[in-house]
């Protein structure tokens, strides 16, 4: 090879590396996505065993995350995986709806653990919706829970309003409640009268799970005092689940797990009268 050819190869070679550098700092920029309560940005980082984890952090916190490789339909927080306590409770749920999508974390996870599931998600925001199929694997847990013989429909709605006009009596299974704006729950969906919404909802039997959150550190847990209070209101039994991420988290997750039928779930803690906090009501203030 004359030296004027070995430089251009090298030279092509240079090139095609800055381009392959730019190519792969481009894909990992962090992404915007637009929301109507701020912004929110999709980007990738790594868990504590170093895997590469996709994320999606509005907020300052973290709303949903999803593993790149063989593991993308597993959840990545503690809490989601604490979801799925649902199918001990209520061994033969086949009808499910999820009220807040993000990554759609859990809904993946029944897709592709839980065959003839068919589960409805309502989600607010149509670019979290649009993200969850770009980065998060939403197609690829549609096509899956299809393929398996359930269903996984996507619907673009506020979760209230959806439980007052668009949810004939006893559709559902199981109902399960996660959505945040931020850090933030919404609120609305956690009073007694949304959870007489979702009572409704609910076949006979039927359980409601609630993703709750402390705050300061895990130090105020007055929130899950007062949804424990007013799911207790709404329905005949209650408890609470411990599923807090050491890694992932800076606050402690509760899961509050309601239905009018008895509850046995070994991992519930323990609670008395003088821990439940005021019942939530709409016109209350927040």
């Amino acid at each position: 090879m004359s030296g004027e050819k070995g430089h251009r190869v090298a030279r092509l070679a240079l090139a095609a590396g800055a381009v392959a550098g730019l190519l792969a700092a481009w894909r990992a920029r962090p992404r915007l996505v637009r929301c109507a309560g701020g912004p929110a940005l999709v980007y990738v980082t790594r868990d504590a065993s170093g895997e590469r984890v996709r994320v999606l952090r509005t907020g300052g916190v973290y709303q949903s995350a999803t593993y790149l490789g063989a593991r993308r339909m597993e959840p990545v927080f503690a809490y989601y995986r604490a979801f799925d306590l649902l199918f001990s409770v209520r061994p033969d749920a086949r009808r499910l709806l999820v009220v807040g999508g993000g990554g759609f974390a859990f809904p993946k996870l029944v897709a592709a653990e839980h065959p003839g599931v068919r589960t409805d998600v309502v989600e607010l925001e149509a670019s979290v919706v649009e993200a969850a199929r770009r980065w998060f694997f939403l197609d690829e847990a549609v096509a899956l829970a299809r393929a398996t013989g359930g269903d996984l429909r996507v619907i673009t709605a506020d979760g209230r309003t959806f439980l007052e006009r668009d949810v004939a009596p006893g559709t559902y299974d199981a109902v399960v409640l996660d959505a945040f704006v931020g850090a933030e729950p919404v609120r609305r969906l956690a009073t007694v009268e949304a959870l007489r919404l979702v009572r409704r909802a609910l076949a006979p039997g039927g359980a409601c799970l609630m993703n709750v959150v402390s705050r300061e550190d895990g130090a105020d847990v007055s929130f899950l005092r007062s949804v424990l209070a007013t799911a207790l209101v709404v329905f005949s039994h209650a408890a609470v689940v411990p599923c807090t991420d050491e890694t992932h988290a800076a606050e402690d997750n509760y899961l509050v797990v309601a239905s009018d039928a008895p509850l046995d779930l070994l991992a519930a803690i323990g609670y008395d009268a003088d821990f439940l906090g005021d019942v939530l009501l709409d016109g209350d203030s927040a």
